[in-house]
């Protein structure tokens, strides 16, 4: 499956991943820590041991530098 991965204020990502992927796979695909980040699904967040469900989520960091 094709994922359109959007990094709020950042970039946005085109992601392929296996129907056995969670949202925890997904952001590694794109080098990023459930930690630091939430992952949203039709604006409302998602665990990161859940299975990719969706062609298009919102990716909001948590932690920024400075």
């Amino acid at each position: 499956m094709d994922v359109t991965v959007e990094v709020v204020n950042e970039a946005t990502h085109e992601v392929s991943v296996d129907e056995t992927a969670t949202y925890a796979d997904l952001l590694a695909a794109i080098d990023y820590s459930p930690q630091a980040v939430s992952v949203l699904v039709d604006g409302s967040p998602v665990p990161e041991d859940q299975p990719v469900g969706a062609k298009s989520v919102r990716v909001v960091r948590l932690i920024k530098g400075g």
